[in-house]
This record gives structure tokens, sequence and C-alpha cells, in this order.
């Protein structure tokens, strides 16, 4: 009976798709529960490694997710108080034929269009909006969820894809969230309204004490994204709200020209205060098991968060695929194939958000830390984390 029940994933976010995507090639039918009133994306840009579209492909839309990307030429770091160019890296032919696919910045909702369109092709995904997962029952034939309104969805397995603040997380681990105290504000500017000397085609970042700003082109090059990033004076509480043009401009006093000018743009801002968790040794739990942000929460830093999800769903695909589709086998697989991957990036994310945010001596040394390095020796450093694909996503089983 048990391979008549779909699989239940809780969420309908880039995770929760990916993950229903990987499922349906798998040969299993797919429940999405979404607790929004629609499946939708919010944000701003996302930046998109190789291993990413090593993803995409793997879950049968590349091309959809190329024909929104725009595809950068190098990455670069600038100190904001003196402009000094810290590091930079091209993104080039040899980049490319290095990790076997592109560096690229995209819109969130892109990304989310992609895996929405690919699930919704397949006619083997059926999505339940405005469903809040409440309660998850199993036993040794499936899943039992249950909703907001006590009603029950049956699935053999359950994936708890449902972001950083997961109910299937709470209900297995319990574990509290580590607020940063650091504030993440992002909007979209339209191109005819950005500096037209920082139009470049480039992850761009300008790094200053305690704060710094993100800069990048999206869709096509019609818009930018501009993300600033600050250490909050207040006690924060993690979540999302609109903020104010004045609490911005108030933290960025200091700072060069070329990069202050990136504050003064965006006509209305989403202001994030930022947490994330201490990683976990275990995210199985019989036929539950979690995926992206549920699984392990991270800092902005490695700018790698939906990057993950993506790996996630697609190393759970292969796990069920060499455990012959056997869902309890196949979670142990995917956890222990993901947890150190994965724990990596929220510490190096900590790590990279203290370099980022150097001050006095702290910000000499950042900006001495890359000078002269070849872009050889950047890709070698990156080899850990841009070389993951398809083929080696598993740990040795």
């Amino acid at each position: 009976m048990s391979e008549k029940l779909p699989v239940v994933i809780a969420g309908g976010g880039i995770g929760g798709l990916a993950a229903a995507l990987a499922l349906v090639r798998r040969g299993f039918a797919v429940t999405v529960l979404e607790q929004a009133p629609e499946i939708g994306e919010i944000g701003a840009g996302i930046q998109l490694g190789p291993n990413a579209f090593h993803a995409f492909d793997a879950l049968g839309i590349g091309d959809k997710a190329r024909s929104r990307a725009v595809f950068t030429d190098y990455m670069v770091m600038h100190d904001a108080i003196d402009e000094y160019q810290v590091g930079r890296i091209p993104t080039d032919e040899n980049f490319r034929r290095r990790f076997g696919n592109p560096y690229a910045v995209i819109h969130r909702v892109d990304v989310h269009m992609s895996l929405l369109e690919g699930a919704q092709e397949t006619g083997s995904v059926e999505f339940h909006t405005s469903t809040r997962v409440e309660r998850i029952e199993q036993d040794a034939d499936g899943v039992t969820v249950y909703d907001q309104n006590g009603k029950a969805f049956r699935g053999c397995a359950l994936i708890g894809a449902d972001g950083v603040k997961s109910v299937v997380r709470e209900q297995f681990v319990g574990d509290p969230a580590r607020v940063t105290g650091h504030v993440v504000y992002r909007a979209v500017v339209d191109k005819a309204d950005f500096p037209e000397e920082l139009q470049w085609n480039a992850a761009s970042i300008w790094v200053g004490p305690n704060c710094h700003l993100v800069h990048y082109p999206l869709r096509g090059g019609e818009q930018y994204n501009v993300v600033v990033t600050f250490h909050s004076r207040e006690q924060e509480e993690w979540g999302v709200r609109d903020g104010s043009k004045e609490e911005v401009q108030s933290y960025f006093q200091g700072i060069c020209p070329k990069a202050h000018q990136l504050i003064d743009l965006p006509k209305s801002w989403k202001r994030w205060a930022t947490a994330d968790r201490e990683p976990i040794d275990r995210w199985t739990f019989g036929r539950v098991t979690l995926l992206g942000d549920a699984a392990h929460p991270t800092t902005q830093y490695m700018a790698q968060g939906a990057c993950m999800a993506l790996e996630d769903a697609v190393t759970l695909g292969e796990a069920l695929r060499v455990r012959d589709n056997d869902f309890e086998a196949a979670f142990d697989l995917y956890q222990r194939s993901r947890i150190a991957r994965t724990a990596r990036i929220v510490l190096s994310s900590r790590e990279m958000g203290r370099i980022y945010h150097a001050k006095g001596v702290e910000r000499l040394v950042r900006n001495d830390l890359w000078r002269g390095r070849s872009p050889e020796r950047f890709y070698d450093a990156m080899e850990w984390l841009y070389g993951w694909n398809v083929g080696n996503c598993l740990a040795q089983h």
C-alpha cells in the first residue's frame, strides 16, 4: 500500500519544489503543503554557484533556470572605506571549464518559477495552499500530517522543507534559533535609477566595519539587486518586515561615496533580522527527514542557502535510487551525505561575516588576505564548494 501513497512535503519554497522534482523522477506522486495562500516567493536576488546548475540539470530544469539567470564576468570585493580592491575572481570560460558550469545571479522568484513550472509539468505534484503543518504522526507504513484545521494528509514519507522556522524541526528537534543581531535590507532597483559607474556585470561586495553592501544585475541587466547588512543597535528578533530608509542611512557613516550612494537608491526596503542554528548531527527520524533551511539554516555570507537546498533535493533523489526507494535506508544515506557539508556552510558563513565586517587591525589583515592571488588559487580554494555534482553527492555507501 505504501507505494501507492504520495510523499508529503511541508513547504512550497525552493527546497520543497526541488524535492518534489527529485521524488517525481524516482516515480513518486507528491503532495506539497504550503502555509501561504499561494505558491510563490518573496525576496530579491540570489547568487548561484556552478553547484546550483549541476542540481538544476539533475532535476531537469537547467534550461529554464539558465534562461532567467544573468551570467557574471567576475566576483569582486572592495573595502567600503577606501575603495581598495581586496579580491577579484574571474567567472569566465576558465572558471566554467574548471567547475563544469557558470556563476550567475538571478531573482529568487525566477528560481522558484523554474522549479514550479517543472513540478507542474510532471502532472504528479498536488499543491495545497493555506495549509500549515501542525503535527506529525508516523507508524510502520507511513506518516500522517495534520494541518491547522485538523485535516489529515497521509503519505509514505514526509520531507520537512518548511524553512527557517520549521514546524517539522520543532517537533523532532526542538532546538533554539541563534539570532545574530545582523540585519539585512534587500531591494531591487531599476537600471535607469542605478549609478552607471556601478553597473558591473559582477557579484560585487563592499565590506566595512560592522557592515557591508552587495549589488549585482538581475533580469538581463534591467534591474539591480541591492543588499545592505549591518550590526543592529537593537535587540533583534528573527523575522521580516518593511524597513526604513532612515534606519539604513544611520548605520553607514564613514564609508566612501561610491558605495554610500547604494543606500540612497531604493524606494522601499524589506528588512530581515537574521538567524541561524547550531548544526545538528541528525535530521532523519524514521520516515521523516529535513531539507534546506529546515535542516541547516545559515546566514547569507556564503551566498549558498538556496544552492544547499537544491543540492539536498538531488542528493535525496540519488539516495532513494541507490537504496531502491527504501525510505528509511535512503533518508539515512541522505543525511550522512549532507550533514558535514552543510554544517561547513553554516560555520564558514559565520566566519565570512566576521571577515566582511572586520575593523581596526583585523580590517588590515582582511585586506591583505588575498593580495596577489591568481585565479587558479582562488579556484583551488573553492573546489570543495563548487566541485559538487550529482556524480559525487553521496557519501561512500
